[in-house]
């Protein structure tokens, strides 16, 4: 089979991409990386020009893909390599661009290369031809974020270079409610995480789940303006996001969308919009136009622990980094991303790297156990 690369996911139809996603993890659908990009959220002006991979039989039908982007710069990929970029810089090298398999912003583990069940078979072919993508572009090299545990390793038997993290993952051990889940707690966390909820309701708020087709477009457009408020105050800039991409995610997606309201009397003071599989909850983006104390943990996980005991969800991904989790019942998960870099003298350096921080982020995975909540501490 002959690879192909092409610069628009609308190239190829919804129907023939889904059809290779292994399971309703949101993030690979078409229409998910449609919105990014029919949004104008990714793009050669954004820096994340689509590259996607596909594999085509004699036939001409469709048999495996993979999302791709080629990347200006590091910005929304949640794998920070800014140090290896200014080290090119110092010898006089162009780290950007670089090509990577990834989900723009979206910091969450699953496939990436997308067959059906068969992806074995195309990692060799899949992997030659980001190789020669690669050198075709004059890019630094190519890298793999996020995928999950079958994926990675047939990356690590590759001989990529393997960089490892840490999230922080809410599991659900068959609780029964939230009151079953805060009898697994010690009697001290208990109460805290009872006060906080306490604390949330005293203030007067009421929330709202809106999903699917009950997102109505006044709710999409107070939700950016609280997200765009939000990314402000953080970090100056508005946003990576379109307003445009959340309605049109409304649009594509309304079944795995959730959206969480805070509300005091009529007024939404607060929104924590997520996407959900058959397993898990992912939180995704939050917005507020005024704070108030324990709201963001309140509409942002506890709500989202609420709706995942509702539906019988595996698991809640709330997203990278918040060490704040770990007092709430989120354990650490390690993840991982794989690196090929063109220089063999900076991929050897790379993996020295990788190799020193795995033993530092494995010792701190290992100290955030010591953290959690639960009255036993055995957990995984």
């Amino acid at each position: 089979m002959t690879p192909e690369f092409i610069d628009r996911i609308d190239a190829v139809s919804p129907e023939d991409w889904d059809r290779l996603c292994p399971s309703d993890y949101p993030f690979t659908r078409h229409a998910f990386l449609a919105a990014l990009e029919d949004s104008g959220s990714v793009g050669a002006d954004t820096g994340w020009q689509p590259q996607h991979l596909l594999f085509r039989d004699d036939q001409g039908e469709l048999r495996a893909a993979m999302p791709v982007y080629r990347k200006d710069h590091s910005y929304g990929e949640y794998v920070f390599d800014w140090g290896w970029a200014q080290a090119y810089a110092e010898h006089g090298l162009d780290y950007y661009p670089k090509l990577i398999s990834a989900i723009p912003f979206t910091p969450c583990t699953g496939p990436r290369l997308l067959a059906a069940g068969q992806e074995a078979q195309y990692w060799p072919a899949a992997i030659a031809a980001l190789q020669q993508q690669t050198r075709t572009l004059g890019a630094s090299g190519w890298h793999c974020l996020f995928p999950d545990e079958t994926q990675a390793e047939a990356l690590r038997s590759a001989g990529l270079a393997e960089r490892t993290g840490c999230q922080f993952h809410w599991i659900n051990r068959q609780y029964r409610d939230f009151d079953d889940f805060l009898g697994q707690l010690s009697s001290r966390k208990r109460k805290n995480l009872r006060k906080e909820r306490r604390q949330v309701a005293d203030q007067g708020f009421h929330f709202q789940w809106k999903v699917g087709a009950d997102i109505q477009d006044e709710d999409w457009t107070l939700f950016y303006g609280l997200y765009q408020l939000t990314y402000l105050k953080r970090s100056g800039h508005g946003g990576y996001l379109t307003p445009a991409f959340f309605r049109q995610l409304g649009e594509r997606m309304p079944e795995q969308t959730l959206m969480v309201q805070a509300r005091l009397g009529e007024e939404a003071i607060a929104a924590a919009l997520f996407l959900f599989d058959r397993t898990t909850l992912y939180g995704r983006y939050w917005g507020c136009r005024a704070e108030f104390e324990f709201l963001h943990f309140e509409t942002c996980y506890y709500q989202g622990l609420d709706f995942v005991l509702e539906r019988g969800l595996a698991r809640f991904d709330g997203g990278a980094q918040g060490e704040h989790k770990l007092a709430r019942g989120f354990e650490p998960r390690l993840t991982t991303s794989f690196h090929q870099l063109m220089e063999p003298a900076f991929q050897e350096a790379v993996e020295h790297f990788v190799a020193r921080e795995r033993a530092e982020v494995l010792g701190y995975r290992d100290a955030a156990r010591a953290h959690l909540p639960y009255r036993k501490t055995d957990r995984q």
